[in-house]
Formats: structure tokens, sequence, C-alpha cells
């Protein structure tokens, strides 16, 4: 198996000015008056635009694809009943939009569990892994996040990291002749987390050895953990399928921390990255207001083609 064939797939598109979109998107008859798509492939989530779009989802995703995005990604889509699942699969179909992540987690992911080697968290992971498959046929995803979970500190860290690895190729074999890739993501959300830098995930992906366990590389984490962005995409391009976005600090939208999103985006497109880009941040100003505002942010980020 060709550890380094992978699809990052996606839309590219056309620059596009901000118009915010009326009352009438939020129930889907703003009908043919939607925006022009971006450059990059930006996925909301729910909750999102929720004073302009109201509480369901549904409307949320047509008020989305109004404003010119194509795809969402939701981390609790497996905890989703499978009657709404399948809703919004087949609402993206209708509108042409993207499944993003959503987020194996068989409720392991948040303490020590696969850096011990112990069957029950083995078990529980390949068990999320199956109903994740299911999950994903019913809502068109193609990318899953994985997180390992803590250290296990009575253990050399090479030990942990051969457990880790263990469970992830067996994992691998249930998600592969379906073409769903688990996407590891390192994060900064506590030191407690074996999973912390794109270069550690590099090295895992590479013995794992499998195209449907790849790098999600958050920026936002990577740039609390590590720093020189830019360059560690580079270095570990090959095994990153998936991007998510926030900016540092405050994990808000681009413009309102310290991080060159404009300069980034750029870089991606020059590297042909046609990926869904995952919003995964809050809002920095409340309301519509605030709702306004992040669409503005994202229409002059990625406004970097001039």
């Amino acid at each position: 198996m060709e550890r380094r064939t992978f699809l990052q797939q996606g839309t590219l598109a056309g620059i596009s000015a901000l118009a915010f979109g009326s009352a009438q998107a939020a129930t889907g008859t703003n009908a043919g008056k939607a925006e022009k798509t971006f450059n990059m492939n930006y996925a909301p989530h729910d909750g999102m635009f929720r004073n302009s779009a109201g509480a369901d989802f549904l409307d949320q995703i047509r008020f989305m694809h109004d404003q010119g995005f194509r795809a969402i990604e939701d981390n609790g889509m497996l905890k989703r009943d499978t009657a709404q699942q399948e809703k919004i699969g087949n609402l993206l179909a209708k509108l042409d939009m993207q499944m993003g992540v959503f987020v194996i987690d068989g409720g392991d992911n948040w303490k020590v569990s696969l850096t011990t080697g112990k069957q029950e968290f083995v078990d529980n992971f390949l068990k999320t892994c199956r109903a994740s498959v299911e999950t994903a046929k019913r809502c068109n995803a193609k990318w899953a996040t994985v997180v390992p979970g803590f250290f296990e500190r009575k253990l050399p860290i090479g030990v942990q990291t051969g457990h880790v690895i263990d469970a992830l190729r067996r994992g691998a074999e249930i998600l592969e002749p379906h073409g769903l890739v688990m996407v590891l993501e390192p994060l900064s959300d506590t030191p407690e987390l074996f999973l912390r830098t794109a270069d550690q995930t590099y090295e895992i992906c590479r013995a794992v050895n499998s195209p449907s366990c790849k790098i999600l590389y958050d920026i936002y984490h990577m740039q609390r953990n590590t720093g020189h962005l830019i360059p560690m995409m580079d270095l570990c391009w090959d095994e990153i399928a998936y991007i998510q976005i926030g900016d540092n600090p405050g994990r808000k939208e681009p413009g309102t921390g310290e991080i060159n999103y404009k300069n980034i985006f750029k870089h991606l497109h020059e590297k042909g990255y046609k990926g869904v880009m995952g919003m995964e941040h809050g809002n920095f100003h409340p309301g519509k207001e605030g709702e306004t505002a992040l669409i503005k942010a994202y229409r002059e980020c990625d406004d970097f083609l001039g």
C-alpha cells in the first residue's frame, strides 16, 4: 500500500465580496441568490450562524450555502440519531456541499486510553470505528477525527507510541475498505494529551502506513504548541489530509489574533490544496453582527489572489 496516496478533495472557486443574505436565506427561500463561493473550501459548524438562521442545523446549512460556503463539519455527528444523519447527508448532496470531519469518540478521547495498550480501550476504539463507518455512509463523510487520549505516565514514550500505532493500524483496517480516513489531531488543550505536534503525528502515520490514517493540521493548535506554521506544514505535507482554522489567542475567526491567515491561505492555494478547511473556532463578536463580521473576515482573508 502506498502510504502517500490520498485524496485532498474539495472545491476551488473564484473571489467574492461579502454580501450578507437576508432572513430568507435561513429558510432556503433565497434560492438562486447564493453568494459566490470562496477560493478555499471553508466549513462552518453547527451553531456558528444560529442567530441568523435559527437553531435548526438544516436551516443553518442552507444559510451557509447562501453565503458561499460549500462544506460543513460536525464534531458531534456520531452522536446524532440515524434519521438526522441521513437528513444532513441528503441536504448536503442536494446543495452540492461536502461533509467535513466528525469525531470518532467512544468516550476515551479525553483520558488515558490507547497509550496503555489495554484491550478494553482498543476494543472500544474499534467498535467506534465500525459505528463511524455507518455514520459516514449516511452523511457522505470522508474524514473523521481521532484523538488517541492522554499520556500513560507510567510507561516509556516509545512503548506508548507503539501501543497507539497498533490500535490505529487495526482501526485503519476497518475504515480503509470504505474510503473513510481517520485524521489524527495533535492538540494544545492540555499537556496531558499524547498527540501534541505535527512531526510526531507524521511519524505515527508513516508507521501505520495506511491511506486511512493521516494528519489533521489544526493551525490554532499548532501555533500554540510549536509555531513555525508554514515550514512544519510543508515538512509534513505528504501526510496532511485536512486543515482546521482558528486564530490565536482566543480561538476565533481569522483577523482576531496574531496568525497571518491570508498568507497561509495563499500558501495552501499555491500548493494545490483543494480539501476542506474546517472553521474550528468560535465567533469573536456575539449575535447577528458577530456572524456578519465573521463572514467578512473570511472574505478578506480569502482575497489573496490580487
